[in-house]
């Protein structure tokens, strides 16, 4: 058994900006309504993400530029190494999809991460989602069951944590040993009374488990 990974949310954790708002922004006024609908409850997480991004309408060259325009977190990539350097892996754990991800993957020239997402694949100047049902992870309200994956990765790691922002990362949360929560995460695991540590940036998360002698830098 290996002893220790550290896996983060995407949207909102690393990058300071969900995709699918820049698509909203950008290409797509009426995502404003149809987002609504989302958070009401009428409309499933893949649904609205699927509908987002066949808005798009723009040659693949214009929309990988898009993607290179998504602000992140900037110590990240410094981060994922002192995980490496530490004897940890890292993974992605997205209910966005792996299209976006790993092109910023290789803007920032980040190596050795392993992501778990919804598959995207550009076609006829959009990006559509391919969700296989059979797929051990499947979900049919996130594309990906970010829990079943976390709940994987435990059988395979001595010790697993997680950082994560908004409503899907609540339900791995509850399996990881140590959460990382910023936003609405923290109202949803105090409501759940899941433990957590609140940070806003990955310098916050470095110092934490430096501090704890977790990891040294």
């Amino acid at each position: 058994m290996k002893h220790w990974a550290f896996v983060s949310d995407f949207d909102g954790t690393i990058s300071k900006k969900d995709f699918y708002w820049l698509v909203i922004e950008q290409y797509f006024p009426e995502g404003n309504e149809l987002y609504k609908e989302w958070k009401s409850g009428k409309l499933k997480d893949i649904d609205f993400l699927g509908t987002v991004f066949k808005a798009i309408h723009q040659e693949e060259e214009q929309i990988i530029k898009d993607v290179h325009g998504i602000p992140i977190d900037e110590y990240v990539p410094e981060f994922i190494k002192l995980v490496q350097k530490n004897g940890g892996d890292f993974y992605i754990l997205s209910a966005g999809t792996d299209y976006y991800i790993n092109h910023i993957i290789d803007k920032y020239k980040i190596e050795n991460v392993k992501v778990f997402s919804n598959e995207g694949i550009f076609h006829e100047r959009n990006i559509h989602l391919n969700i296989d049902a059979n797929d051990w992870k499947y979900s049919e309200r996130y594309g990906i069951d970010k829990a079943t994956v976390i709940k994987k990765l435990k059988e395979e790691y001595e010790v697993v944590h997680y950082a994560g922002d908004s409503e899907p990362d609540s339900h791995p949360a509850v399996f990881a040993d140590l959460t990382f929560a910023k936003d609405v995460l923290k109202d949803l695991l105090k409501e759940k009374g899941v433990p957590f540590i609140a940070f806003e940036d990955f310098t916050e998360i470095e110092k934490y488990l430096v501090d704890k002698g977790l990891i040294s830098k």
